[in-house]
């Protein structure tokens, strides 16, 4: 498994990719902020405006391969206020559902946090559904339950979910 941090231009020949990776890990539940059905259009729109902030210089993104396979994502977007220009917030991480259960998200969420390390950041804070899987695996990495909010965000059945807010203290 390579990670690779891509630029607005090496994330051009890899938006069919990332269209399918983002249509997977919707079609299978992950809470991602979009609903069913996502469409390859529209999956496609919302890489174009990935590689627009990487192009802005603020957001990174990290993909996994293997071999030719993307195995999975994980974004940074970097605060851009002067009084956050320590903080950082995860985002998107997604896994193709053939590569779960293999180290995948581990090995991404380190890589990013390597990644804020470089980029001067020290604070960084995410969300996630309470009760997702992806909850244990940050609380494991070291990030800590802020607070949960009721009934925040809408899964892809149309249902509303508890989402957990974390952070966590780089050092």
């Amino acid at each position: 498994m390579h990670i690779h941090r891509l630029t607005s231009q090496t994330i051009l020949p890899e938006l069919s990719k990332l269209a399918s990776l983002l249509q997977n890990a919707v079609t299978n539940g992950a809470s991602v902020g979009f609903l069913l059905p996502l469409s390859e259009e529209d999956a496609l729109v919302y890489w174009q405006d990935v590689a627009k902030a990487i192009e802005s210089s603020s957001r990174i993104l990290l993909i996994a391969k293997a071999d030719d396979e993307l195995a999975g994502t994980v974004q940074l977007d970097l605060a851009t206020r002067a009084n956050g220009s320590h903080r950082a917030e995860v985002a998107k991480l997604m896994v193709h559902t053939s590569f779960r259960r293999q180290g995948v998200a581990r090995l991404l969420m380190n890589a990013i946090e390597a990644e804020a390390r470089s980029a001067g950041r020290t604070t960084l804070v995410l969300d996630t559904r309470e009760g997702d899987p992806s909850e244990a695996l940050y609380a494991k990495l070291g990030y800590v339950r802020a607070g949960v909010i009721p009934e925040y965000a809408r899964s892809t059945n149309g249902k509303l979910h508890s989402t957990v807010f974390m952070y966590k203290l780089l050092k």
